[in-house]
This record gives C-alpha cells, structure tokens and sequence, in this order.
C-alpha cells in the first residue's frame, strides 16, 4: 500500500513547476542525511577513501550535497515518467556529440551512476528512431518494479534485459545495431569481478565494458548526466577510439580512470550511497 501510495504522490508531482519539485528534494535531502545514518556512513567512508587530499571539512561539507542530488533526481522521476512530454523536451537536452549515436554501428554506451541517469535514457530514447536497451536489476517490490519498468520504456522502441536472459541475447542484438546501455560501474560482488584501481583504491568491478564492446565488436560511447537548474543536460563525449583493447583488466582500470575525471566535475551527483567498496580483496579489512 505505501508503494502504490508512492506511485500517486509522484503522478501528483508531475505537473509542477521545476523549482517546487527541486525544493521538495532540497527538503527530502537534508531529512534523509539525517534519519539514515548508515548511508550516510557509507557517504563518508567513499568520500574519504577516493578524495584524501581533500580537508575533512570539504569532505564533510559535501555529504549532505550528496543527499540532496540524490532526493531531486529521485523526485525528478516523477515528471521524467509521467510529466507532458512537451515539458521533458524543454528540461532535457541532449548534447555533445550525438552523431556517435546515430546510424546502426554496434555501439556500447558507458552509463555511469550518476544521479540524474534516468534522464539520460529518457534524453536517449525520448525522439530517437533507433532503439535501445539495456540490463536491468530486477526490484524485490513489485509495485516498484513494474513502476521503474513502465518509467523506462515511455519513450522510444526499448528492450529490457533481464541479468538471467544471458549475453547471447544482447550481444546479438548489439551486432544488429540495437546500441547498448550499460552501467558497470557499481560493485556486482565477486562474482565475474576484478579489483582494478578506483581513485587509488582496490575495487571490484564488472569487466563487462570491455567484454561486450569485444563480443560485440562495438564502439564505447560514454553518456553524462549533469542535473541544473532548468531539468538535465545530458552529454554525449566522443567514442574511446582505443577501446576495447586484448587486455581486460587494462580496459577496466582504464574505464575507472575516465570515469573519476567526469566524477571530479561534478562529485556531489554520483552515486555515493553505494557501498562500491563491499567487496574487499582478500585478507584486506572491511572499510564500511
């Protein structure tokens, strides 16, 4: 019942002016900073373990910025998902270098964990006439599942992956053309991971950029988004021109290393409520 309650109060939000939405965030932010201590120990420890040149007091200034990111994008989803698509078109703009995306050359899209990454598959399949997909994580709550599920395919000619439906599936439809979004930058466990360097720090990470840019003999195309006053700029950089290589564990050092340059430009909107450090080499102590 709350869930479906959650539904509506979203659908109620839609119609609202950006600046109410925003301040709606702004609020559940900073009450969320202060009733989930556990996350937001989790904020700290990530923060002090990928940005030790910073003060303690910068670092700590930054948590609660994290939170409110986190809330506006979270309340966003509302008018992303249910809001007249004439106002998405006026808060989203793609830009960059879109041209990487048109035609039907395999193509691999690097998705990171920003907060505002639902934006940019909305920015992606909103006017597209080429189809996506991507790997989706299966929600426990089924009211919240199917309301992601149905959030995701508003727009465009979209196929929804499921982890159990396997590679063969998508690597194929990768070699038809279908781009694929991908966001292998959270820890999956140990499970198929590897422990390459995440601003200096051992992490385990899923080489399934490399892995599916080889399989299917695709480019990478990196997608940032970047929350601002007036909705989402969502940001297409240019292919990695020496991407993939015949070195997995190279490629996804290197996949790290570009994606703490995007962090560095914009910290506060990545996803630091995530335990990315979880999984620890072993004999290596636990760090949350």
């Amino acid at each position: 019942m709350l869930s479906r309650l959650g539904v509506l109060f979203m659908k109620a939000l839609a119609p609202l002016p950006l600046t109410w939405v925003r301040g709606l965030g702004w609020g559940l932010g900073w009450v969320l900073y202060a009733v989930v201590p556990r996350r937001r120990h989790v904020v700290r420890v990530n923060l002090d373990l990928c940005f030790p040149q910073w003060t303690a007091e910068q670092r700590k200034a930054l948590v609660p910025r994290v939170f409110i990111a986190f809330a506006q994008a979270w309340l966003d989803r509302s008018w992303l998902w249910h809001g007249d698509p004439k106002r998405v078109r006026e808060r989203v703009r793609l830009s960059g270098a879109v041209a990487e995306l048109e035609g039907a050359e395999p193509t691999v899209v690097f998705w990171p964990h920003f907060v505002g990454m639902d934006a940019g598959w909305t920015a992606l399949t909103l006017d597209s006439h080429r189809p996506f997909m991507t790997i989706y994580t299966h929600q426990k709550n089924r009211v919240v599942d199917d309301w992601i599920l149905e959030g995701r395919q508003r727009f465009g000619r979209v196929r929804l992956f499921r982890r159990a439906d396997g590679v063969k599936v998508v690597v194929s439809a990768l070699r038809d053309g279908v781009p694929l979004c991908l966001l292998p930058d959270m820890n999956f466990g140990p499970e198929e991971s590897i422990f390459v360097p995440f601003y200096g720090v051992p992490a385990a990470t899923v080489p399934s950029l490399s892995r599916f840019a080889r399989l299917g003999r695709a480019k990478v195309v990196p997608l940032l988004t970047r929350i601002t006053p007036q909705g989402y700029e969502v940001q297409v950089l240019p292919a990695w021109r020496d991407f993939p290589s015949d070195d997995l564990e190279a490629d996804t050092a290197l996949m790290n290393e570009r994606l703490q340059d995007y962090i560095d430009g914009m910290p506060e909107q990545y996803y630091w409520v995530h335990k990315r450090f979880k999984t620890r080499p072993e004999g290596a102590k636990p760090v949350y």
